[in-house]
């Protein structure tokens, strides 16, 4: 006998026990009467299979989860901030390995949340099947966090960080998610994603050392090289680091019936804009967004779909039949290149690049411009960026100079960044193919066409003349970023994207 995710109820049955175990060993709660004036937060299991990149089945999971949602803030818990490692800091992470020439590998923590002391009074009813038969009316008073309660994220790190830091690790200064431990010439990265972790050092010892500590802590499942990570397939090759999605878009081509369509060449038609279409056929909103949503995710390893995702976006309010039709496009064309991904050479140099764009007026709806960029590590894309500005520019110099600050706040970042990795860059180049803007940025004299420009732009004179960046002229044929602002035609379309560093797996 099985239930509907395909374990039979024997498993289920050990699963639960072993679950339940980890809560006697690591003191997880007190059996006690519930106190006048407090309430019961309520339990319940849940049980879901983990899957490798492949979609196969290496794991059953069981799990005893608090109905968080019931808590009340300043009660049932305080301050519940968790710093999150951003998907550009996976990729840093990454492209550092590939340059350096050493391997990542992945651990996973068992039961992580149970690790977290929390400081709030919180109880929660005894766990279902799991009642104590002598004293069925009582409840557990939490001393560590449980899964589902608000301010176990936050419990977790501050347990996982102090233990490192202990240990003679250091903090990154801008992302609070990456340990760093040093030992003369040598480097131990440990990047945090909630209960993931993936590290990788310049010396094998010091990688086995990481493991054998953590091993001393925490109940720890090594699983090896990485491989698969928030989604990303990860290929580690002799030659460099090869990340993809591929996986994930079978899924979603198959979740809103995609697998058998015709493969399209590209993921926009150049012809053909893309409207409010008020008159147009409704379409169902849900369905809409879901497909939005999916796309958005994909974007992670897939830069060649975020112009055309970002324009469909704006369309989540009222979409219409013609905004459809533009997002099949979109998936018409992913069933054409599944295996599209970024691929990080070993060879490459480890220099701080940048490219910056925008379409003058390019959303019909208001008029505003659209703001493209993109960032290199040599010949590494790292960090793409593709939004509509918040005001209507005058005219097509405006435009790119607001378009170069927004790229040159995400290089600052990445500056900032990469010092966590011993690594200092200065005169970072941000091409632009204006001119004019870049005589803006060159020249504070507030002419009278620049004067209304929001002051907040005007900060990347000052990295200018603080030598952080400098803007430099490129021919709009190698305006890479080119590819986050308008559609193209296959050919200028294929060059963009081989240019970025995409290429198919095999």
């Amino acid at each position: 006998m099985s239930n509907s995710l395909g374990l039979s109820i024997g498993t289920l049955e050990t699963k639960v026990l072993l679950d339940s175990l980890q809560f006697k060993l690591q003191d997880v709660w007190d059996l006690v009467d519930l106190p006048k004036g407090h309430r019961a937060i309520g339990t319940k299991w849940i049980f879901r299979n983990k899957r490798d990149e492949r979609g196969i089945v290496i794991r059953n999971k069981a799990r005893l989860v608090a109905q968080g949602y019931t808590q009340e803030e300043g009660i049932d818990y305080e301050e519940v901030f968790a710093p999150v490692a951003r998907i550009e800091a996976i990729r840093l992470f990454l492209a550092y390995a590939s340059y350096m020439n050493f391997k990542v590998y992945q651990m996973d923590v068992k039961s992580a949340f149970l690790y977290g002391s929390i400081e709030e009074e919180v109880y929660v009813c005894q766990p279902p099947g799991f009642e104590n038969p002598s004293y069925p009316d009582r409840v557990y008073k939490l001393k560590k966090a449980l899964y589902g309660l608000h301010q176990a994220p936050r419990a977790w790190y501050d347990t996982l960080s102090s233990y490192l830091l202990e240990d003679g690790f250091e903090r990154g200064v801008i992302d609070k998610t990456l340990f760093i431990k040093r030992k003369k010439k040598d480097i131990l990265l440990v990047q945090i994603y909630v209960d993931d972790i993936i590290f990788g050092s310049t010396r094998d010892n010091m990688y086995k050392e990481f493991e054998e500590l953590m091993h001393q802590r925490f109940k720890m499942s090594s699983m090896g090289e990485l491989t698969f990570f928030l989604g990303l397939q990860v290929q580690q090759k002799s030659d460099g680091i090869f990340i993809c999605q591929s996986k994930y878009v079978q899924d979603i081509l198959t979740k809103f019936g995609f697998s058998d369509s015709k493969p399209a060449s590209t993921p926009m038609e150049t012809h053909k804009q893309i409207t409010a279409d008020l008159e147009g056929e409704d379409m169902d909103v849900h369905h809409y967004r879901s497909m939005i949503g999916s796309l958005m995710y994909l974007t992670a390893s897939r830069p060649d779909i975020m112009f055309p995702v970002c324009v469909c976006a704006r369309f989540q309010v009222r979409p219409k039949q013609s905004h459809f039709q533009a997002v099949k496009r979109i998936f018409k064309y992913l069933k054409g290149k599944p295996r599209l991904g970024l691929w990080y050479p070993h060879d490459s140099p480890f220099d701080l690049i940048a490219y910056s764009d925008s379409d003058l007026g390019g959303a019909n709806l208001d008029r505003k411009s659209t703001s493209g960029g993109c960032q290199f590590l040599g010949a590494r894309l790292v960090s793409w960026q593709c939004k509509k500005q918040t005001t209507v520019s005058t005219s097509t110099t405006e435009a790119e100079y607001i378009a170069a600050a927004s790229c040159c706040s995400q290089v600052l970042w990445i500056q900032n960044q990469m010092l966590d990795y011993g690594v200092t860059f200065l005169h970072t180049p941000i091409f632009i193919d204006n001119s004019s803007a870049i005589s803006i940025v060159n020249n504070s004299v507030k002419h009278s066409k620049t004067k209304h420009i929001e002051i907040r732009y005007h900060f990347i004179r000052d990295c200018n003349e603080k030598k952080l960046v400098q803007v430099v002229k490129v021919h709009t044929d190698n305006q890479f970023a080119d590819l986050f602002t308008k559609a193209f035609d296959v050919g200028r379309f294929t060059f963009l994207v081989t240019s970025v560093g995409m290429i198919n797996s095999e």
